[in-house]
């Protein structure tokens, strides 16, 4: 998982364990799952402050990456929140994670 905090031009991006995270999302960071719907939908993070934004879609060509996924967490998020982004195995929130942080420098 990853924790991405914005201030004014400073970009800075933690990784933190489960425990970290939910000590975060309980105070003052939105979880961002980045997973799928259906996966989200079979369970996730119990907190408040989640948003589901699936970076992937599953097609039968395979998976491939949500054209929206930026303008989606944009209109959800704006540059001052503390975002905690995580998937299933860190992979998908490791690319979702550098798109965010490419978007915002």
């Amino acid at each position: 998982m990853g924790s991405i905090g914005i201030e004014s031009s400073k970009t800075e991006v933690v990784t933190v364990d489960v425990l970290a995270t939910k000590s975060l999302i309980k105070t003052t960071h939105v979880y961002l799952d980045v997973r799928t719907v259906e996966e989200f939908q079979k369970g996730h993070v119990d907190s408040e402050k989640i948003i589901n934004i699936a970076y992937m879609f599953n097609t039968p060509e395979g998976r491939v990456k949500n054209p929206e996924f930026l303008k989606e967490v944009s209109s959800l998020c704006n540059k001052e929140d503390h975002l905690i982004v995580g998937c299933q195995s860190g992979v998908r929130s490791v690319y979702a994670t550098a798109d965010l942080l490419a978007e915002v420098c």
